[in-house]
């Protein structure tokens, strides 16, 4: 942060690059390219994904056993079902599926890793950031399976730097970020969102499919990956207005990965953009038509992503254009997303009036959506 007034991850992730060796070539990133962001955002198309992953399966021990059979005797209010735990507890377990990832997944995990699909949480995903959080495995041996699949000819160039961007770049990133502003992380609300957390993030009853898929899968499994936390769970609670410490406590509370110094910037900032900019150079907003693009949710769901007023208008693009709305002097600040306000005020005033109508209707009746 010397002689820096805001952190990028870019800076951040290329300094790391080039102390490390890590992807370089005769002082050039490999592949002639930083990063190959724009090769990570494939669709699965009509078809849907050719994988039926069904994510970690691990030998129950005696102790998680017992841990298991305490939390449903002693807690049972607690949001979420133990009984089918499935993570590694050990590091010989996490090895295992770190192997299993190397070899069956990361070849295709850079073309898809943003997208989605109906009843499939795990996809072609790693699986192992618990297992990293938790120090059963180190940053470094898993980028160096990662390098070592690329260079035997395993694994493309789009979904090894992919991998080792989030590894090396983001989540490192983060990290530091978490304890340079350790004490204010707790303080952050500056868009002054206030609303409660809905109650169908406790239980996943909600005919908005995304959100349906999204939430059930972290009350069955603890999991869910980083376009479903970001752009489906985060962005409706961004979206909606939502008090971002209430946000931050529900991520941290339900995924297993969730240690708080890789959360609560990841949160806080990325998602609920409650820093107003320092972690991240832009709000992570998008309507449904987003989520239309990179999942096959819309196809089940009542709502219509390219609706944003009517009784069947997607309440993602609804409160997206209210969004605009109400944070529109901020917005148009910002050089990457300031034309969508434009946008906003290039509609008639009769549109706009029905979208900000409708965007009190799903106020009002949130739980009922």
């Amino acid at each position: 942060m010397k002689g820096r007034k805001q952190p990028r991850m870019e800076h951040w992730y290329r300094h790391l690059r080039k102390r490390t060796g890590i992807l370089m070539c005769g002082g050039q990133p490999e592949a002639g390219q930083w990063n190959f962001d724009a090769a990570n955002r494939k669709s699965f198309g009509r078809n849907g994904p050719d994988c039926d992953h069904k994510g970690p399966a691990v030998e129950v021990d005696p102790i998680t056993r017992q841990v298991i059979d305490d939390v449903q005797r002693f807690l049972p209010p607690l949001a979420g079902d133990a009984k089918e735990f499935q993570w590694p507890v050990t590091r010989a377990q996490s090895l295992q599926l770190l192997d299993q990832f190397i070899a069956r997944r990361l070849h295709s995990f850079g073309d898809y890793q943003d997208a989605m699909w109906t009843d499939q949480p795990f996809l072609y995903h790693a699986w192992i950031s618990s297992s990293l959080n938790l120090k059963l495995l180190n940053p470094r041996e898993v980028i160096d399976r990662a390098l070592q699949a690329y260079e035997e000819g395993k694994a493309p160039i789009n979904a090894v730097e992919g991998f080792v961007r989030q590894v090396l770049g983001w989540r490192e990133y983060v990290r530091g970020l978490y304890w340079y502003r350790k004490d204010l992380w707790p303080t952050l609300n500056g868009l002054q969102h206030e609303q409660p957390l809905p109650e169908f993030f406790w239980s996943g009853q909600t005919s908005m499919q995304c959100l349906q898929q999204s939430i059930s899968q972290v009350l069955e499994t603890g999991y869910g990956h980083h376009i479903q936390r970001l752009m489906v769970t985060g962005l409706f609670a961004l979206l909606y207005g939502v008090d971002p410490q209430q946000v931050h406590r529900w991520y941290l509370a339900m995924y297993v990965d969730a240690v708080a110094w890789v959360e609560v910037p990841n949160t806080l900032a990325m998602s609920q953009y409650a820093d107003l900019g320092f972690l991240a150079s832009k709000p992570y907003i998008a309507s449904g038509n987003y989520i239309r693009k990179m999942s096959n949710y819309c196809q089940h769901c009542p709502y219509n992503p390219a609706k944003a007023d009517g009784e069947d208008a997607c309440p993602f693009t609804t409160l997206y254009w209210h969004f605009v709305d109400k944070h529109q002097i901020l917005l148009a600040k910002n050089p990457r997303i300031g034309m969508q306000v434009n946008h906003w005020l290039n509609k008639t005033a009769e549109e706009r009036q029905a979208v900000l109508d409708r965007s009190e209707y799903i106020a009002r009746s949130i739980e009922t959506l």
